[in-house]
């Protein structure tokens, strides 16, 4: 069933018209100060950090100009699946390191109305022509080039019929309406800002490999485009328009197919028009856990994102995290080891669920979590060679990007999607200004060894034909009281989960607001290699006692993840874009 109400013609124009200028003006949400002014004293002064606020909806991406889109999108009646899929479209045109066309995600949506949770699994599919040993060279090691800067790298791209699919079965508007916005700034031009121009610098050698690529984002002397100048691509804007006039059959069939079974063909790719054309977006039954009062709704296999996070909660819900202290020592043992048991049965266990049977209900069972914790020493850490996949019966980049938007109605998305790779192989389909995703390298190219972030896989997730990678990505959408509290997730590779979990923790163990529980610091551990990564921010004292157990620790040169969180309480809207990652923004409706 379709969720429809009429949109005024007038807001809709409106919407269009607006992105005839380069520049983008931010909407401004009421501040704290107003809030309390209104008679609503929902936050005080007693905190470091300070959410957006909003009434009438909130949108919160990894771009502020992505982010001022859907907030039109909703201040115009759209709900909150319409500003979803425009803010992806978007991100397309102005964060091309991980906003997409020719990648592919998951959706977590709620819909008020049916009071209804699906997961939209968009992820890539391998061609094909795709088979098991395709990245091993003579010597049956993995060829790393091929399987990261190759045409072969890439997976059937999902985002279009993804997006299109969540517009079509939950939204309330048209495809040429939610993608006027970033067809305006893809053919019209933007800003460059200062984040996008210091990526485009840091890989200005990546992105001169492709030509195509090098004729979008660099200058004729090859010198990467500078901060505040403006960056046009009337190729994407000419692609977006192919799917704003056809929808879902202007990229999988006709000239934009044609435009990429040719560049393959040309290059040395597998992709053809066929598997383009067998593309499926499948809807799945969201994985749902409990901790405490809360329910987690999030997404299934083939992410491994929403088993291991419920299986960390519940491994985590009996201990007495509040009463120990945030990021307290012995806190942050038990979220060490829990840690390390969950990525060891990510690499046994974890894979498509289409292609190999995956124990989801045995590894979210509280009892299983249970076993688990019971033989987690108290004063002790254990070595990562002590840990196995337990039941007895698997790299991702930095650069996936994740968004969340509530509505006034009560609908809800959190969305995250990738090319893998910053760029993704940094190869662009001629004529087309679409990124290709390398997200092939996500399969164990060679079950047993690391892929590119050390992630270790088993058979479960090689390469087959139409099959989907394993991924890391966990969109999540929290309730309470059946109703949705808050929406978040987050890039960082092999780091998503562990990040999601600590935000997800923050709020409903230690009842932080969701900008506190944003900016609080962050910890990983992935069972190999053997070491806990930890963010700035932590006590010294604290890491101390955590090596005086054992626990091998390593301070990171750069910060995980960045979530982009919203949350709803008491009538209001609460936002909270990660500053961990410059250009990010909250946007609410006022």
């Amino acid at each position: 069933m379709k969720y429809k109400f009429l949109i005024l013609p007038l807001a809709v124009s409106l919407i269009a018209s607006c992105y005839a200028d380069v520049k983008v003006p931010l909407r401004k949400s009421p501040t704290a100060e107003a809030i309390v002014e209104d008679g609503s004293p929902l936050i005080g002064y007693d905190g470091r950090f300070k959410p957006v606020i909003a009434k009438n909806g909130m949108v919160s991406s990894s771009d502020v100009i992505a982010s001022q889109v859907g907030a039109d999108i909703l201040a115009a009646g759209g709900n909150a699946v319409d500003a979803a899929v425009a803010v992806g479209f978007a991100l397309a045109v102005t964060y091309p390191q991980a906003g997409n066309i020719g990648g592919g995600g998951f959706m977590m949506v709620y819909m008020k109305d049916a009071n209804k949770t699906v997961a939209i699994d968009y992820r890539e599919m391998a061609p094909a022509l795709a088979h098991r040993d395709m990245f091993l060279g003579k010597d049956g090691s993995v060829d790393r080039l091929m399987v990261r800067r190759s045409r072969r790298a890439a997976g059937v791209p999902g985002t279009v019929a993804g997006l299109l699919h969540a517009l079509n079965k939950y939204g309330t508007m048209t495809a040429a309406q939610v993608i006027a916005p970033a067809y305006k700034l893809a053919y019209g031009g933007f800003e460059m800002s200062y984040s996008l121009a210091k990526s485009m610098k840091a890989k200005k050698t990546k992105l001169s490999k492709s030509l195509e690529t090098r004729k979008v984002f660099l200058h004729d002397d090859l010198s990467p485009y500078k901060f505040g100048e403006i960056l046009k691509q009337p190729d994407l804007a000419w692609t977006l328009k192919q799917i704003m006039q056809r929808g879902v059959k202007g990229f999988y069939e006709g000239a934009v197919a044609q435009k990429i079974h040719d560049d393959m063909a040309k290059n040395g790719g597998i992709m053809t028009k066929s598997d383009l054309k067998a593309y499926k977006t499948i809807e799945r039954e969201p994985i749902i856990g409990t901790y405490k009062n809360y329910k987690v709704a999030t997404m299934p296999p083939p992410s491994s994102g929403g088993i291991h996070l419920v299986q960390m909660m519940n491994m985590l819900e009996n201990d007495s995290l509040k009463s120990h202290g945030h990021n307290s020592a012995r806190n942050m043992h038990l979220y060490i080891e829990a840690m390390r048991q969950a990525y060891a049965d990510r690499s046994e266990y974890l894979g498509d669920p289409d292609f190999s049977s995956v124990p989801i209900k045995a590894l979210i069972d509280k009892k299983y979590a249970a076993k688990i914790r019971a033989v987690i020493p108290k004063h002790r850490a254990r070595r990562s060679g002590e840990v196995k996949p337990a039941l007895g019966a698997k790299y991702e980049s930095p650069d996936t990007t994740h968004y969340s938007v509530m509505d006034k109605f009560g609908n809800v998305v959190s969305n995250t999607y990738t090319i893998n790779f910053s760029y993704g192989s940094g190869i662009m389909v001629a004529g087309t200004g679409m990124l290709l995703n390398n997200e092939m390298d996500d399969f164990s190219a060679k079950p047993g060894v690391p892929n590119g972030f050390g992630l270790l896989g088993g058979e479960a997730n090689s390469v087959q034909p139409r099959k989907r990678p394993l991924s890391s990505m966990t969109p999540v959408i929290v309730f309470k009281n059946n109703e949705p509290l808050f929406a978040t997730g987050s890039p960082g590779g092999s780091t998503i989960i562990t990040v999601v979990l600590q935000t997800v923790l923050n709020v409903v163990e230690f009842d932080m607001d969701i900008s506190a529980a944003t900016g609080a610091p962050r910890l990983h551990h992935q069972w190999y290699p053997d070491v806990t990564s930890i963010e700035t921010g932590f006590s010294v004292d604290t890491l101390n006692i955590l090596r005086s157990m054992g626990h091998k620790i390593s301070r990171q040169k750069r910060t995980f993840g960045s979530t982009q969180s919203v949350l709803r309480k008491d009538g209001f809207f609460y936002g909270s874009a990660d500053a961990r990652r410059t250009g990010a923004a909250a946007i609410g409706v006022k």
